[in-house]
């Protein structure tokens, strides 16, 4: 292994280069050693999306911190991370004798056969936050610094997504129409047309796998479809699970089956996006979808299509030993890059949304990013969890990396107007991405205003939103917005749910 450093203004930077021609390569520790300040607080990432656990802590030995951290005390704040588009997962630790970064170099649970090749496998930035500087600044500041060239929509992204109220479930074509024609009639004119999103549940296969052929008798016509959305002032936006498929395909084409994770029953398998010949058959599917007219991708699952695990799961093992792809000469995080970059090209200009996707690998190819797990049409609390947890605590990526996604906003008879008005109110005010998900069989005009509203707002750039309290808690309740400071109350009378629905 070598490194190398140099000074990128007033922090710094660390290349690490890895070679190993003879040995199979698992896992590389390196350690900085010294003494720590007892009263440092520490924020890391995730692995994709986040799960609600997002969090400002102690010294906790063992906790891993995915790709990047921020270390705080009252008077000084540190920020470490690896670059994007890393070679490598990577991974910090901190404790008082110092902290680490671990580089998982592995082919899926196996060791990679570098053979002569050198890897460059990861860029390290270390910065200290600017005199007087709030931690959020500075977490802006490092992942401004981690990610060289974001690519970032044209415009604000806004629009209605079908999933909240149907969660794929007696999904038509006339059903689209009829969100269409909903989103129409609150929809601001333009400059900002809003996306109308067909999500899970359109295609034919189980489990929304491929392939996509259009041949479901309740979408039969997708072509006419997207013109249909387009007539009523809409764009065109469409859900894919690109690895997963029921066709008859090449066993060189198929991820082992027998991965102790492997929850598919034939027909369904999962392409490796290690082979060329899978990858240009993922494309082709894309492109065609494309050609129907849909504007927008959102992808989806490929994560734990290809790991076995969400990313809560993970930890810091990632994925179960004893598998691998059919190329074992990439990293997992270079099989992933590249299956990305197949993505990308295959959609061309249309924007491109991941969802279930390793979020600092798709820094840079993806134009929005889903930021946390599934918020809820059904139980607010999930909403309040997922949803708050990660706007509040991913927003530093947000226009770093690329256009963040806290979900959707789900109006529904089973959620509370009050609390989804809170969340309608604050996904609008940070200027991230919004997604509305109303049941048209229950909508209130009195919702339909405050949705206009919001569309309206969210075409329009705000000022510098952040979190006040989200070193004191999970779910932050005071924010700076538009520079005024609003209080939201995230929790009823009854407080938090804490068993399983």
């Amino acid at each position: 292994m070598t490194t190398e450093s140099k000074q990128r203004g007033k922090g710094a930077e660390l290349s690490i280069t890895i070679s190993s021609p003879r040995s199979a390569l698992t896992r590389v520790h390196l350690r900085w050693s010294g003494a720590m300040e007892d009263d440092l607080r520490f924020l890391g990432d995730h692995w994709e999306r986040s799960y609600g656990d997002l969090e400002w802590r102690g010294y906790v030995g063992e906790r891993i911190m995915p790709w990047y951290f921020l270390a705080s005390r009252r008077d000084a704040i540190y920020g470490f991370g690896v670059k994007t588009g890393a070679s490598a997962f990577c991974f910090w630790q901190a404790d008082p004798r110092g902290y680490s970064l671990w580089l998982d170099v592995r082919n899926g649970g196996g060791g990679l056969e570098l053979g002569e090749r050198r890897l460059s496998a990861a860029t390290v930035v270390a910065l200290a936050g600017h005199p007087g500087a709030t931690p959020f600044q500075t977490a802006q500041e490092l992942c401004h610094a981690l990610c060289d060239h974001p690519r970032l929509p044209k415009a604000p992204v806004l629009g209605s997504n079908d999933w909240y109220y149907l969660y794929g479930e007696n999904m038509t074509a006339e059903g689209i129409l009829r969100d269409a024609d909903l989103l129409a009639e609150i929809s601001p004119v333009k400059p900002v047309a809003p996306f109308m999103v067909i999500d899970m549940g359109w295609s034919k296969a189980p489990e929304g796998a491929g392939p996509w052929k259009g041949d479901n008798l309740l979408f039969p016509d997708m072509p006419r479809l997207a013109a249909e959305i387009k007539k009523r002032g809409a764009r065109p936006g469409i859900w894919v699970r690109p690895l997963l498929s029921a066709e008859t395909l090449p066993q060189a084409w198929r991820l082992p089956l027998n991965r102790p994770e492997g929850p598919y029953k034939a027909p369904l398998q999962v392409i490796d996006p290690s082979v060329p010949e899978a990858l240009a058959h993922i494309q082709e599917g894309l492109r065609e979808v494309v050609g129907w007219g849909f504007e927008l991708v959102k992808h989806d699952f490929s994560t734990y299509d290809i790991l076995g695990h969400w990313g809560h799961q993970m930890g810091a093992d990632l994925t179960s030993p004893g598998w691998h792809f059919a190329d074992r000469s990439k990293t997992t995080a270079e099989v992933i890059l590249q299956f990305y970059r197949a993505i990308r090209e295959a959609v061309g200009d249309a924007t491109l949304i991941g969802c279930n996707t390793v979020g600092h690998l798709g820094a840079g190819l993806f134009e929005v990013q889903r930021i946390g797990d599934d918020v809820s049409g059904r139980d607010w609390n999930r909403t309040r969890r997922m949803g708050v947890n990660a706007l509040a605590f991913r927003l530093p990526q947000h226009g770093a990396f690329f256009c963040a996604d806290p979900d959707c906003v789900p109006i529904t008879r089973d959620v509370p107007w009050k609390m989804t008005q809170q969340w309608l109110d604050l996904v609008v005010r940070t200027g991230t991405a919004l997604f509305i998900s109303p049941d048209p069989s229950s909508v209130t005009a009195e919702e339909k205003k405050a949705l206009k509203a919001a569309l309206a707002a969210a075409s329009r750039a705000p000022a510098n939103p952040q979190p006040l309290d989200w070193t004191e808690t999970t779910a932050p309740k005071r924010w700076l917005l538009g520079g005024d400071v609003t209080n939201f109350e995230w929790f009823g009378e009854e407080g938090a749910y804490p068993l399983s629905r």
